[in-house]
């Protein structure tokens, strides 16, 4: 790696790849960074290298030129079997993937050693690192971003564009979503479909997530919601597999009142969530990929925290309101419980939502 002693000018019609593969919410949390790469230079050719499941969300995202989706996952399935003839043959289809396509920079805003590879394979002869993970990153870059106090995940991708000359100073915050036009009328019809009445209020609840310590009991959130006023439409989302969890949640909710509740799990797909929690009122849920869906449709939120922290992952814009466990270990951004016992989400109890949704649905 080297580090150039002057910002090189940039070309008028800059051609860049941005690398961010996944997980939902920070790929929402680089739509950010890449609406105001498009702002600062909209000559430029922004190309978006993407997985799925979180590339659905960029589909239709107006800031970018190009979206090139390769699927990282049958690589991971690879690595974790030590197939390395499996993992050599999906790292060429990337290579192809990317060879028809001239880059003048390419933006690493991930930071593993896969990444570095997908962004060495650009042949970018500017490639630009973040300072976060590592894992050997730094090998493949021609430059580092400057490394900063701030916790927060997008002011530190945004770091990334320093090199290019665009300081802290020019950053304005704000995740794109776009929906595809053969979802306009999707979430009314849903509805509709479901009896639920568009004309009240509508609570749309995440119980799971997918780190399994930050998970709040099911329990929990039935309790919690014995709260919500009985004009609010309580409806679970989620996954197949998360059924049960939403079960438990409803039977809970179900023995301490009779409000009913929905249950819509499996039904949807990211951008068909996306267009009904743009219709709903308030999301209710731990820190999970909804939460930043939610955010970027506008819909407000009350989320639920004990190992990460919103200082570092939770939405910039207003509307949202975070619950803290009052757990001494808390923030150990660990996606399994050290101590095997969920102590810091269970330490968040099911009265302290029960008031935030209750001032909530008072306004």
């Amino acid at each position: 790696m080297t580090k150039p002693t002057e910002t090189p000018a940039l070309p008028a019609h800059a051609r860049i790849l941005i690398v961010r593969l996944s997980a939902i919410g920070d790929v929402l949390h680089v739509t950010s960074v890449v609406h105001n790469l498009r702002r600062l230079l909209p000559d430029a050719e922004l190309t978006w290298l993407a997985s799925p499941p979180a590339s659905t969300l960029l589909a239709g995202n107006p800031d970018i030129d190009r979206l090139l989706i390769w699927d990282r996952r049958p690589l991971d399935a690879a690595s974790a079997h030590l197939h390395l003839i499996d993992c050599i043959r999906e790292i060429k289809k990337a290579r192809a993937l990317l060879a028809p396509y001239t880059f003048d920079i390419a933006l690493d805003l991930q930071g593993l050693f896969l990444t570095g590879i997908l962004t060495r394979l650009s042949s970018a002869p500017r490639r630009i690192g973040i300072h976060e993970r590592h894992e050997g990153n730094p090998l493949f870059m021609t430059e580092m971003a400057p490394d900063i106090a701030d916790p927060h995940k997008i002011h530190r991708y945004y770091t990334a564009l320093a090199p290019l000359g665009f300081g802290a100073e020019t950053f304005q915050p704000g995740p794109v979503l776009a929906l595809p036009k053969n979802l306009n009328g999707y979430a009314e019809a849903f509805w509709t479909s479901h009896r639920i009445d568009t004309t009240r209020p509508i609570l749309m609840v995440c119980v799971r997530t997918t780190w399994p310590d930050k998970n709040w009991p099911p329990a929990y959130f039935g309790e919690a919601l014995r709260a919500v006023p009985r004009d609010v439409q309580i409806v679970f989302s989620g996954a197949k597999n998360d059924a049960p969890y939403i079960a438990e949640a409803q039977r809970v909710l179900a023995d301490g009142t009779d409000h009913p509740s929905l249950s819509i799990a499996g039904e949807t797909n990211l951008l068909e969530l996306a267009a009904l929690l743009k219709s709903a009122t308030l999301l209710f849920t731990g820190d999970t990929g909804p939460l930043y869906i939610a955010e970027a449709v506008g819909t407000p939120t009350l989320s639920l925290w004990g190992p990460t922290m919103p200082e570092i992952y939770g939405p910039l814009t207003t509307g949202h309101t975070f619950l803290r466990s009052p757990h001494p270990c808390t923030a150990c951004c660990k996606t399994h419980c050290m101590r095997k016992n969920n102590g810091c989400m269970n330490a968040l109890k099911p009265e302290v939502a029960a008031k935030a949704l209750k001032t909530f649905f008072a306004h």
